[in-house]
C-alpha cells in the first residue's frame, strides 16, 4: 500500500530514526519485542530457529512496518528473530506512541486496518502456497510475484523461504 507522504509524516513525526548494519537483530527469538520499525532504507527477514535451522518466513523493504506483532501486542515472549540483510534505516516507536496517533488521526487508524489486511492476506497465501504448490511452483510465483526479492535477497535465504534446500534452488534456476 503506497502511503500518502502528510500521512507518513505525521506517522513518522514522534518516532526514533535509527541505523543499523546489516546481520544485526531487531527483534530477537524468544525476547519481547518493545518497538515497531518503519523501513525507510534497507531490507529485514523474518526468521526462525528450529533445531539449530534457520527457517526464513518473510522479506521486508522499503515502506513496510514490521515487529513481533503477538509479542508487542501481548508482551509474550517473540517466536521469531527479525534481522536486517542489509544496512537499515528504520524509524521506531512504541506501541502506545502508535495508538496514540491512530485515536488522534482516522486516516492513520485506516492505514493500520488496511496493513493488517493486506499482510493477513500474504500469510494466507504463503501458507497455502506450502500446502498445495511444488518447491518449482514456489520460486515461479516469487520471480513473477516479488522479483525484488530475486534481486536483492541471498540466495540461502531464499532456499529457506521456499523451504528447499540451496543445491535445489540451483536446480530450479538453471532450468529457468
Amino acid at each position: 500500500m503506497q502511503l500518502d507522504e502528510k500521512i507518513l509524516s505525521t506517522i513518522l513525526s514522534d518516532f526514533e530514526q535509527e541505523k543499523f548494519g546489516s546481520k544485526e537483530l531487531l527483534i530477537e527469538e524468544g525476547k519481547i519485542a518493545r518497538k515497531f520499525y518503519y523501513i525507510e532504507k534497507g531490507v529485514t527477514r523474518g526468521w526462525l530457529n528450529n533445531d539449530g535451522k534457520e527457517i526464513t518466513f518473510q522479506f521486508m523493504f522499503e515502506g513496510a512496518f514490521i515487529s513481533s506483532w503477538e509479542s508487542l501486542f501481548y508482551s509474550s515472549p517473540s517466536l521469531y528473530n527479525i534481522e536486517t540483510i542489509e544496512p537499515v534505516t528504520v524509524y521506531s516507536a512504541s506501541l502506545e506512541e502508535f495508538r496514540q496517533k491512530m485515536e488522534n488521526n482516522p486516516f492513520i487508524k485506516d492505514f493500520y486496518y488496511n496493513n493488517l489486511q493486506q499482510r493477513l492476506l500474504k500469510y494466507q497465501k504463503l501458507f497455502i502456497s506450502r500446502i498445495k504448490d511444488t518447491p518449482e511452483e514456489r520460486y515461479n510465483q516469487l520471480f513473477e510475484q516479488s522479483p525484488e526479492i530475486i534481486r536483492r535477497i541471498p540466495q540461502h535465504y531464499i532456499a529457506s523461504y521456499l523451504g528447499i534446500t540451496s543445491v535445489s534452488l540451483s536446480r530450479i534456476r538453471s532450468r529457468r
